[in-house]
């Protein structure tokens, strides 16, 4: 950070404030990269209320956060958008990491605690948003942080041990009714989404909630021991739901 004079590089901000910061010149220490797209990633949106006339001190503290991001395990890329007026008042910056896991382990990292006590003499506030869950309404635990939701791919594993059974019993009981009732296998259709949808809302992505929350619930799923065993269950409970649909369709 000693290279104070060179600070800060130019930002064009884009109008809607919300777009890629393009100008800033290759290797920003403080912009950073735009992160790269893939399954299972999420990203954090941290808004910031700077400080009048701390701006400079803010951007060499970016800076130097983005270093010790960029070391932290499943980092993908960050970029930083600066106040658009009339539209966007506050700095922003984003950053993605490869799993929630991930994400949340920096979050709660001693070394960005540090780096927070540190910032704050250039910032008054700031918020943190998390983005990137695919079913995170089916997804919230008691005590739970808002956005504490599993990574995607136990999220897809959890709604596909609800949703076959739940369908299946809907094609075997409701399904054969409206068939003899003579409805149009659209509307048919419809009515069944419908009621598999409500079934899996109210009742069933509860309870596999409760019985799964030793392997959903981030805080709690920490061990590789726990993930292998948490989906081992889950594909042992698919087996079984195949095997008795096998027996009574």
């Amino acid at each position: 950070m000693g290279a104070a004079a060179v600070w800060p590089p130019t930002i064009r901000p884009d109008p809607s404030g919300y777009g890629a910061s393009d100008g800033l010149p290759s290797g920003n220490p403080f912009g950073g990269t735009p992160a790269e797209q893939e399954s299972g990633a999420v990203t954090a949106v941290v808004s910031h209320v700077v400080e009048p006339g701390r701006e400079q001190g803010f951007l060499r503290w970016q800076a130097k956060a983005l270093k010790a991001q960029e070391k932290a395990p499943g980092f993908m890329g960050s970029e930083l958008f600066r106040p658009v007026q009339g539209v966007q008042e506050r700095w922003v910056a984003v950053f993605r990491f490869d799993s929630r896991e991930h994400l949340d382990d920096w979050l709660a990292s001693d070394v960005r605690q540090g780096l927070l006590e540190e910032g704050r003499r250039y910032f008054a506030s700031y918020d943190v948003h998390k983005v990137g869950s695919a079913f995170s309404g089916w997804f919230s635990f008691e005590g739970g942080a808002r956005g504490d939701a599993p990574p995607n791919w136990k999220q897809a594993m959890s709604v596909l041990l609800a949703l076959y059974p739940t369908v299946m019993v809907l094609n075997l009981t409701v399904g054969y009714e409206l068939d003899d009732l003579g409805v149009p296998g659209y509307v048919g259709l419809f009515i069944g989404n419908v009621l598999s949808v409500s079934a899996l809302t109210w009742l069933l992505m509860p309870l596999v909630n409760r019985v799964l929350a030793f392997w959903l619930v981030p805080g709690r799923a920490r061990s590789a021991r726990v993930h292998v065993a948490g989906a081992a269950l889950v594909v042992l409970a698919y087996l079984l739901f195949v095997a008795i649909f096998e027996l009574i369709s």
